[in-house]
């Protein structure tokens, strides 16, 4: 087994906090040391404004919630709230460095009435930590200020470490209140990522078959259509060239039907849904142009769809390993871990494969992606090239089993 490389990025506070640490403080003023002293100083009208806006927003929005406007007013300081904490978080980024993800938005435009989108603003987590931080930040504000200001004319030697200890703090109190540490929000913010990925892979796919039909089936039964045409005009004075245009139609229905066979199997092929991964990949194995070993260790069949991605996953890179890789021969192994289907396509080619290659890669590593999928490529210039998927481990339900049955029903 490789070693496997994830291709998403690090999300959240851990995997940000890491790379976000400035160098060492010296008795020097370096930019660093500069930076964290300005953004010091700037902590006293930043944290004085937020402190207003805060006490201001809640004394008339919780005084006046004894009337209709009470809790409107309140759900729009929290909203604004927001906007504050984003400010913060501009400052924190340019002046300390500090990489905070932004939190998800509201979705406030979604259907459910005002009443839904009210009660989901006033329980907003992002607002509410905001107004906390906003808070209890003027004394620390005016501390920071302080502390700051004096020891730029009396502690000016030892000013850098000062101002890095109190910066560190402020690091602190951002990544903590500022943050979208969350585990839920995260989860939102990249199923929103995933959904644009998979609505995308979607209006591809249909326009490639809305392309298929149009060039290919759908022009040969236009062919059809006037060579039986004509050949209807000369069936009575000249029967033999009637003949001969019959003749041609119907090899031109046999292509037809081909083109169409190829397309329904782009879609979804019949042996898959007959017989599973094992007889649909080795399908796949004996259009290669290479040897193909094919290995799948499956005690049972996953869901349909996840069965369905693994199917056209090892369809892509086989195509790949024919169009592309040079190689002598290749293997397909798929196999069951846990909670994990996993798939390894190997091959002893040139190798020098990558996500960003033109091979269509990418596309393949955002399609996992998108269904909590996993995605690596190992291609050593000289090869040889070894790719490991992952997919999430589905059973298969008995709406699966139904639409199987049936479809074999209208084979028949």
């Amino acid at each position: 087994m490789t070693e496997r490389l994830s291709t998403t990025t690090p999300r959240g506070p851990a995997a940000t906090a890491a790379g976000d640490r400035p160098p060492p403080a010296r008795f020097a003023y370096d930019r660093h040391t500069w930076m964290e002293i300005a953004h010091l100083l700037a902590n006293f009208p930043a944290s004085l404004l937020g402190f207003v806006y805060v006490v201001t927003t809640l004394s008339i929005g919780v005084g006046l919630t004894v009337t209709v406007i009470g809790f409107p007013l309140l759900a729009a300081g929290l909203m604004g709230a927001r906007q504050l904490g984003k400010l913060e978080r501009a400052r924190a980024r340019a002046l300390l460095g500090v990489r905070v993800d932004e939190p998800s938005r509201l979705p406030m435009r979604g259907g459910g009435g005002f009443f839904p989108q009210l009660w989901m603003a006033l329980k907003d987590p992002v607002g509410w930590r905001t107004v906390l931080y906003d808070f209890i930040r003027l004394p620390w504000g005016i501390l920071t200020f302080v502390v700051t200001l004096t020891s730029l004319f009396v502690l000016w030697p030892v000013l850098p470490f000062i101002a890095r200890g109190l910066a560190n703090a402020d690091r602190a109190m951002v990544r903590g209140l500022l943050s979208p540490s969350d585990e839920l929000e995260r989860r939102i913010a990249e199923l929103e990522s995933d959904r644009g990925i998979v609505v995308d892979t979607a209006a591809a796919d249909l326009r490639r078959i809305e392309r298929d039909l149009h060039d290919g089936a759908q022009a040969r039964l236009v062919n059809l259509a006037m060579g039986l045409g004509l050949a209807k005009e000369k069936l009575l004075e000249d029967p033999d060239a009637a003949a001969a245009m019959v003749d041609e139609a119907h090899g031109e229905v046999k292509l037809a039907l081909q083109e169409l066979r190829d397309l329904a199997r782009g879609i979804h092929p019949a042996v898959l849904t007959d017989r599973g991964l094992d007889a649909a990949l080795s399908s796949v194995a004996a259009r290669c142009t290479v040897p193909v070993r094919v290995t799948v260790d499956l005690s049972e069949r996953p869901a349909a769809a996840i069965e369905g991605i693994a199917y056209f996953t090892v369809s892509e890179l086989l195509q790949n390993v024919s169009k592309h890789s040079r190689a002598k021969s290749a293997s397909v192994e798929v196999w069951r871990s846990s909670d994990r289907l996993l798939i390894q396509v190997g091959d002893d080619g040139r190798g020098g494969a990558r996500l960003d290659g033109g091979t269509g890669m990418k596309g393949l590593a955002d399609r996992l992606t998108s269904v909590d999928g996993l995605f690596v490529v190992d291609s050593p210039e000289g090869g040889p090239t070894t790719v490991t998927a992952e997919l999430p481990w589905r059973d298969r339900t008995d709406v699966d089993t139904t639409a199987r049955a049936s479809g074999a029903v209208r084979r028949l």
